[in-house]
This record gives structure tokens, sequence and C-alpha cells, in this order.
């Protein structure tokens, strides 16, 4: 029984992480396609890439995208790190429920009405829509994400480090910065990541919120896949997917190589 119930388990595995991956491997795969028709195989070639590289609107897009989403997750770690910071370090004043609550309900808020109700802002304010609307709507949504992650590093934080160096005579704010900020700093790393990640994916809310001028590369890649998938989609698509991946490669060397530098100190605290 055990073992049957195993083989299973090993089976429906291979199944799911096979029906969630190969189409991006078929993807990455058809991108390297010499053949115009990206469901027959003519042969290698990285022509599409260069087509790609020369394609004026496919690049302006990524152009957008990319700014986008720098600009918007940098903006939103900071203020999603505020905001765990409040609420980890502050557990009551007055309006910490709406705060909570406004903090993290694009969590659960469908991005329909995210956008919907972005644009009806923006609308009624008076803001034309273009590369400002789409980074605040970017920057709204992705916020959340870093306070949960923030937060829940903060949650384990050991506070009698900075008890100890306020005793030894620091500020709060030296010793956020020389204490607090180093210990949190992976959590505040993989933040960013996540803000950048969900803004490159995004295409609902920018939809809502882009003017002319600020069509990211989603909603570009979306527009032309409605009239047919060329091999330049897949190349796009592969880029995409490549730098995303070199992004978590980073984050996670860098994650690491901080905790076993921080594991050395400590080590060398208790032998000193």
């Amino acid at each position: 029984m055990n073992a049957t119930w195993s083989r299973f388990n090993v089976i429906s595995i291979v199944l799911g992480f096979a029906f969630l991956y190969l189409p991006i491997v078929l993807l990455v795969v058809f991108s390297f396609n010499e053949s115009k028709l990206v469901t027959v195989w003519g042969g290698f070639s990285t022509k599409w890439y260069v087509s790609l590289f020369h394609n004026r609107g496919l690049m302006d897009a990524t152009w957008v995208t990319a700014r986008v989403g720098v600009i918007s997750a940098t903006v939103a770690t900071v203020l999603g790190t505020l905001a765990a910071l409040t609420l980890t370090r502050y557990t009551r004043f007055r309006g910490r429920l709406l705060f909570s609550g406004m903090v993290f309900a694009p969590l659960v808020m469908p991005e329909v009405i995210t956008g919907l109700s972005l644009l009806l802002l923006f609308v009624a304010v008076g803001l034309d829509r273009g590369f400002l609307t789409v980074t605040l709507a970017h920057t709204t949504l992705t916020m959340c994400f870093v306070a949960v992650v923030v937060q829940s590093r903060l949650i384990t934080f050991d506070r009698s480090l900075e008890e100890a160096a306020m005793d030894l005579g620091a500020p709060p704010v030296r010793t956020f910065f020389q204490i607090t900020l180093p210990v949190i700093m992976p959590a505040i790393v993989s933040g960013w990541m996540l803000a950048f990640t969900l803004s490159l994916d995004d295409l609902v809310i920018a939809s809502f919120t882009s003017g002319p001028g600020a069509t990211t590369l989603p909603m570009k890649i979306y527009s032309q896949v409605r009239l047919g998938v060329t091999p330049e989609i897949n190349a796009a698509c592969t880029v995409l997917i490549a730098v995303v991946a070199v992004g978590v490669i980073i984050a996670s060397l860098v994650n690491k190589s901080r905790e076993v530098q921080r594991q050395r100190d400590e080590q060398a605290a208790q032998r000193g």
C-alpha cells in the first residue's frame, strides 16, 4: 500500500510540474525556431531575437515596463517597510484596524476592481493617464506584498538587540540604521524583488491606468497575441523569464551570503 501510494504521489507531482512548466519550456524552445510558424520546428535560429531588438514597439514597451517596475518597486518597498514597522512596533493606536485593512486590501481585492477604482480616482482628480498613473497603480498594488514580507521578519526580530544598542547610547534613528535595517535587509530585498516581478507581470491594472506612451510589455504582448502568436513574442517572453530568473538567483545569493556572514558574526561574538 505504501509503495502504491508513493508511486501515485510521485506521478502526481511529476504531472503537476509538467503541467506548470512544460508550456514555458516549449515557449523558450520555439523562440529559437527558424520557422515563422510557432508550432512547426524548422531548425535552430536566433534571428527572432535580432528581430525583437529591432522591433521599436516592443522595445519601447519593455523600456516603459522596466522603468515602471523599478520606480514602483522602490517606492512600494519604502512604504511597505514603514507600514510593517508601524503595524509591528505600534500594536495599539487609534485607527490601527482601518490602517491595516487599507494596507492589506489589495491582497484580497480583485485586480479588476482595483484597476477600475484607481481609474475613477485619476479621472476625478484630473490626472491624465500615462506613465505616472501606471507607476502609482503598481505602487499601490505591490506595497501590501512588501509589507507582508517585512512584517513576517519583524515579528521574529529580537528586540533585545535594539535595547542593547540604545542602552549603550545609540539614538533610535542610529539604532534602526545600524541594527534593525541590516537584520531585516534580506526581507526588504525579497520584498523589492516580489514587487518588481508583480509589476512586470501586471496586465489588468495597467490596462485601466495606462495612456498614450505608457504601454507596458504585457499589454503589448496581449494586443499582438490576439492577432496571432509570433516568434518575436516567444523571444520577448523568454527574455522576460531570463531577467526574472537572474534577479531571483541574485537575490537568493545575496540573502545567503548575508545569512552566512551573520552566522559567522554570531560565532565570533560567542567565542569572544
